[in-house]
């Protein structure tokens, strides 16, 4: 599974910690996690010899395989895991033949995308959780800054900022929640053998599954998932789901940044001149972004598996949910930088507000309205995990 991606494109669209997370070495110490795994479950069955997954655990490291090997004897059978396991086989001697005993591909593969996932997830979620913290500060700063209020990009009554934040905040601990859920409820462990029958363990097979769930730290599925494709289309959505959020914070950040709105700015970086405000990291997290709905409908039209194992679907899977957990990554890393170098510019705003309406009145009834609503949005985010 070689990584699409660029040493030119990367610094702007994989931004922050998750693009490593989802790379190649991933992937490769991932199924071979799975299948180290799997050995040790069985031995602790009595299905192989104790001393076989101990040897298989031993050989099953990173650094006996060479990603890009694996991925061109791929295409002779479909996929990495059988050149993937045919090394290993070799590897582990005598202890051979255990490897990989009763499973299929698609379950080590799976699995090992799970993980994968888990891992990606985290960075992911550390960079929403502090976007939102950020947006909280801001709710909390200008709970009473007043401004102009615009529907249909067009002036309308006054609002606050800190409403408009408390709206980002909101938002972003939803998407947080969501995919809160999704990690720890629907990625799943995937193991069922050829047809998903479980066959070769008779009895045993549910309890195999169990200890490797177990063992793995994944949710343990009611039945093998090899054609129902519900996990990964939660995962998608709420990936989707945030990435939206975030393209939708960014967005606003850029118009507040115009010069004849000036309501907000970034601060300059080093490597900046004074002068230059132009609001780089909202764009590159809009840029970011703006990939992931095609990314999620790539996913969902690969949904439709036949029978008990699909015939391209499957494939078609890999990477747009490594290139979404990119996207969506590099896009909350981009916007976690630009809210951390906020400047708001609260003069500006009473000044634009000041021009569009001499109805002061009207300002200080909508302020004190949106005052509770940022005060039950505060004390939301404050009750989040």
């Amino acid at each position: 599974m070689k990584p699409s991606s660029s040493a030119l494109f990367d610094g702007v669209l994989a931004r922050g910690e998750v693009a490593t997370a989802v790379g190649d070495d991933a992937w490769l110490t991932a199924m071979l996690q799975v299948e180290a795994t799997l050995a040790q479950v069985q031995a602790f069955s009595g299905l192989i010899p104790q001393a076989d997954a101990d040897a298989i655990a031993g050989c099953a490291r990173p650094e006996h395989f060479d990603a890009a090997d694996l991925g061109a004897r791929a295409a002779a059978s479909g996929n990495p895991v059988v050149p993937l396991v045919e090394r290993l086989r070799a590897l582990a001697g005598p202890a051979g033949p255990s490897v990989h005993l009763g499973a299929t591909s698609q379950d080590i593969l799976d699995t090992a995308g799970m993980l994968v996932a888990a891992q990606a997830l985290r960075p992911l979620l550390a960079d929403l959780a502090a976007c939102a913290d950020q947006a909280a500060r801001l709710a909390r700063e200008h709970r009473d800054t007043r401004m102009v209020g615009r529907t249909l990009l067009r002036q309308a009554a006054p609002t606050t900022f800190g409403l408009k934040a408390a709206g980002w905040l909101t938002g972003l601990d939803a998407a947080r929640r969501r995919l809160e859920q999704v990690r720890r409820e629907r990625l799943a462990v995937q193991f069922g053998g050829a047809a998903g029958t479980l066959a070769p363990f008779g009895d045993d097979g549910p309890d195999v599954v169990e200890s490797l769930a177990t063992l793995l730290g994944l949710a343990e599925p009611v039945v093998p998932w090899h054609t129902e494709r519900t996990r990964v289309a939660e995962l998608a959505g709420a990936l989707g789901g945030a990435a939206g959020t975030v393209a939708k914070i960014a967005r606003d950040l850029t118009l507040m940044a115009q010069d004849e709105v000036d309501e907000a700015s970034v601060a300059a970086g080093p490597s900046a001149t004074a002068p230059d405000r132009k609001p780089i990291a909202a764009v590159c997290a809009l840029g970011s972004a703006a990939s992931a709905p095609g990314l999620v409908a790539d996913l969902l039209a690969a949904m439709a598996h036949e029978h008990e194992r699909a015939a391209g679907a499957w494939h078609a899977e890999w990477r747009p949910l490594r290139e979404l957990l990119v996207c969506t990554g590099s896009a909350a890393s981009w916007l976690r930088a630009a809210l951390e170098r906020l400047l708001v510019h609260p003069d500006v705003m009473r000044a634009n507000l000041a021009r569009a309406t001499t109805a002061s009145g009207t300002a200080d009834d909508a302020a004190d309205a949106a005052g509770v609503l940022v005060d039950r949005a505060l004390q939301a985010h404050t009750k989040s995990p």
